[in-house]
């Protein structure tokens, strides 16, 4: 039985969970609260950086949520395939998660991260800068998304289980706003049934999120 490491209210956690619940795969869950040294100190045996999520397979373990899909994708494969067989989509779907976990997702959490910091230890530039960044990244969605279906055509992949954790929490903080392609995407992506599992399972969370946008 596959066990795997994570917080509900965890962006990236949410990346692969939606994975699992994807193609079923069985599973147990197993919900870290990383403020205990303890806690840490185990979890270290299994993820040695110390991030969710993670994944333990019998003596086997991945950590990192995109290698965590591959590692469901190559030895418990299910009906959705999530990196396409064909080479050159699989670069593209690669791709489309690195800019998705690069120039969206990362820029969310320093936003995020900024909040929790003393009031005299925060980054006004850093979180400016991260907001740019993510504004670009809707550009860039805007022009390369495909009119319907999911973010690389008509397959769900790995670059869609990246997107809808990074839209979600990036849209609270700045807004997608009038980019019609990512607005209807993001309509999508909340509407399939795996997604709308993982957010409605990280409701009761949502009052622990550093700021009001989610109360």
């Amino acid at each position: 039985m596959l066990t795997y490491y994570f917080h509900p209210l965890s962006s990236f956690c949410w990346k692969a969970l939606i994975a699992l619940y994807e193609n079923d795969t069985p599973f147990t869950p197993h919900i870290l609260h990383l403020q205990d040294a303890e806690v840490r100190a185990k979890f270290a045996k299994i993820s040695p950086m110390g991030k969710m999520p993670a994944l333990a397979d019998g003596d086997k373990a991945a950590w990192e949520a995109s290698v965590v899909i591959e590692y469901l994708d190559q030895n418990h494969p299910g009906k959705t395939r999530f990196i396409p067989a064909d080479l050159r989509e699989a670069l593209e779907v690669r791709r489309m998660d690195r800019v998705l976990d690069l120039y969206i997702h990362e820029q969310m959490q320093k936003i995020v991260g900024d909040r929790l910091r003393p009031e005299d230890k925060r980054d006004s530039f850093g979180v400016a800068e991260a907001r740019t960044r993510i504004e670009r990244g809707y550009d860039y969605l805007e022009s390369a998304l495909p009119a319907s279906g999911w973010a690389c055509g008509p397959a769900f992949t790995l670059a869609d289980c990246a997107a809808a954790p990074a839209l979600f929490y990036a849209n609270v903080l700045v807004p997608i706003g009038n980019r019609a392609r990512v607005a209807a995407y993001f309509q999508r992506l909340t509407q399939r049934p795996s997604i709308a599992r993982v957010l409605e399972e990280a409701r009761p969370y949502f009052k622990y999120f550093p700021g009001d946008e989610l109360s």
